[in-house]
């Protein structure tokens, strides 16, 4: 994967998002790269759960990385030995087909990521045959033999990573950007989830994702993980996460960005920074009068 400012940055491994998130909060990494959503799967819950509580971190960056999946396995093993098959869910889930109509007995035995399945295929007694991983992993392992390529079900499935760092100076608004928050539900009331919407539409800030997660404090009480387009320099914005902080006082903000897909962000007159300026000139000049 191409990190965006790398340098010649140490790239270091985690055994999964959690681990690799601790390191940044510990201050043992600069950043980290985690996945945050997959066009097929949607939302990977253990992003979305792990930068949610904690020690505030900050989104610098995202990336958009086509996906591929190979099957392999230790040196002799064949396609016919097959029995345990391990990986992580979301890259399980998007080989079933192929799965079912090429290995229809194996079982899944969950990984904590691809590429700890496979590298696992490495250990003494491990106990499941093959692993599902990404074809650089395969290269990159002299001692895993690729079984079968191109396993995934959607030729076309996408994982968006981001690159979370600790706070300090937000990336400059580009145009292009995204904004992404945690939103808890103050109190599940009708009306409380359309509320916390209102503080965008009302402003004209369009949302690429919203997600509702668990707190694990009790049933029904949910937090929202919601992306924003738009940058919290953006007047819109900015007066949009005002207004749930309003509502909302344990808002997280996890940062603005620029967008992968680089698509500019086109606000309606009514909701663009002049027009957001000239109002509050208005009000001022109102006060100043009266």
């Amino acid at each position: 994967m191409q990190l965006p400012d790398a340098g010649q940055a140490k790239r270091v491994s985690a055994s999964n998002v959690n681990a690799a998130l601790d390191q940044v909060r510990d201050g043992l990494a600069h950043a980290a790269m985690v996945p945050m959503e997959n066009s097929v799967e949607g939302g990977v819950t253990a992003t979305l759960d792990a930068i949610a509580a904690g020690q505030e971190l900050r989104i610098i960056h995202e990336v958009l990385v086509p996906i591929s999946f190979v099957l392999v396995a230790r040196p002799g093993v064949r396609l016919e030995d097959v029995r345990r098959i391990s990986t992580h869910g979301h890259a399980w889930a998007q080989c079933r087909m192929w799965m079912n109509a090429n290995i229809p007995s194996a079982e899944y035995v969950p990984g904590s990521s691809t590429a700890a399945a496979a590298m696992g295929l490495l250990e003494v007694g491990c106990h499941y045959d093959a692993a599902i991983c990404a074809p650089l992993v395969a290269q990159e392992q002299p001692g895993l033999s690729v079984l079968a390529e191109n396993i995934g079900d959607n030729p076309g499935a996408v994982t968006r990573f981001i690159l979370v760092s600790q706070p300090g100076v937000l990336p400059a608004r580009t145009g292009a950007d995204k904004t992404t928050v945690v939103v808890p539900l103050p109190e599940d009331r009708p009306g409380a989830l359309m509320e916390i919407l209102d503080q965008f539409a009302s402003r004209g800030v369009n949302l690429s994702r919203i997600e509702s997660r668990p707190t694990g404090q009790y049933l029904g009480h949910y937090f929202f993980s919601i992306d924003a387009e738009g940058h919290a320099a953006d007047e819109r914005v900015a007066d949009a996460l005002a207004g749930l902080h309003r509502i909302s006082p344990a808002t997280r903000f996890l940062g603005s960005y620029p967008r992968a897909d680089r698509q500019a962000t086109v606000a309606e007159a009514h909701t663009s920074d002049p027009a957001f300026q000239a109002a509050r000139a208005w009000v001022e000049d109102i006060l100043r009068h009266a």
